[in-house]
């Protein structure tokens, strides 16, 4: 029997999850819960999407609350609160609404999981395929934290070579993708309560027109996956580009054993060949970043600029979809839970 799930919050990342649900036979999406009140206007954004295309199989209002396609039959509500929705018969809620809830109310919800789309230091688990899936425990893990599309893509990256050569210090730099709390054109600071963001100036220039510098929560967030992986290991900045989507992070690393490019090469090689989940894959072809748009892979690693310095200091640059992405990854955690 298929599994009953609701997606509250349908945004960039619940859009892409759904639309991977709905090809997955394990689970059923019954009911969308969304703050917008019009539901024309969440079919419309549903069935037309300027970064990954028009929805083929596309959704039509059916009665006055409900959309339908040839795959789902889904009920939309609009509850302004996660503790105001009916979950009848509902096993899992995947919450992509990016507000942070108090968990210990949360796991009194009366469904199997709560799978929370950001990180949260509270969560029962922050987990990341690839890093600590391993520490699942179905008993005592109720809310999930899928944590975050940067952290999704670095944390594996980190584990592969602190086993192997072990960290002493590291820096990276994420380029991120513009996101719908930034400006188009030159305007007023930007606050964010789902980022904690209080205020930001240099969100609140135009996103189309700068590079933008910012810090980022990526560290904070490996850091909940990770304890070693935290801002005393490793220094941070973020850039935020004009792209729609697909990001990628510069990350310079000093360890404490010696290597090789060729050794480097070779340990993500045979990652590649022997994981479980669609995580790390090696990259030599003279790619852009719109080429990476839609890969499930989230440490596409790109051996172009795989760099090896005195032995200690190991350079590399990753591929991630930050949407799509991020998505499939949550999307499996949901599957690895359910099994």
């Amino acid at each position: 029997m298929k599994k009953k799930v609701l997606i509250n919050g349908v945004g960039r990342i619940g859009k892409a999850i759904l639309k991977q649900l709905l090809t997955n036979d394990k689970f059923e999406i019954v009911v969308i819960n969304e703050i917008n009140p019009y539901i024309e206007n969440i079919v419309y954004s549903i069935n037309y999407d300027s970064t990954y295309g028009a929805y083929e199989d596309k959704f039509k209002i059916i009665d006055t609350n409900y959309i339908k396609n040839s795959k789902a039959k889904i009920k939309i509500s609009n509850h302004k609160s996660i503790f105001d929705i009916d979950l009848t018969s509902i096993d899992y809620i995947i919450d992509s609404s990016g507000i942070k809830n108090d968990s210990s109310k949360l796991k009194e919800l009366n469904v199997k999981a709560i799978f929370l789309t950001h990180p949260n230091s509270s969560a029962d688990i922050n987990m990341i395929l690839g890093v600590n899936e391993d520490k699942l425990n179905k008993n005592t893990h109720k809310v999930i934290s899928t944590s975050s599309c940067n952290a999704t893509a670095l944390s594996p990256l980190l584990k592969i070579i602190d086993e192997a050569k072990e960290i002493l210090c590291a820096d990276i730099v994420t380029v991120h993708p513009l996101l719908n709390h930034q400006r188009v054109l030159d305007g007023s600071y930007v606050a964010s309560d789902t980022r904690d963001v209080k205020y930001n100036f240099e969100f609140g220039r135009s996103s189309t027109q700068n590079i933008i510098p910012s810090s980022t929560t990526t560290i904070t967030a490996c850091s909940y996956v990770n304890k070693k992986f935290n801002h005393d290991l490793i220094s941070s900045n973020s850039l935020r580009v004009p792209t729609d989507t697909v990001g990628a992070i510069n990350v310079t690393l000093f360890t404490k054993n010696s290597s090789s490019k060729e050794e480097i090469e070779k340990l993500f090689k045979d990652i590649e060949t022997n994981q479980k989940f669609d995580v790390i894959l090696n990259n030599y072809e003279p790619l852009v970043s719109s080429d990476f748009k839609k890969q499930r892979f989230t440490t596409i690693i790109d051996h172009r600029y795989t760099k090896v310095k005195n032995k200690k200091m190991i350079k590399l640059l990753l591929w991630y979809d930050n949407e799509w992405g991020y998505a499939s990854k949550v999307v499996d955690i949901l599957e690895y839970y359910s099994k």
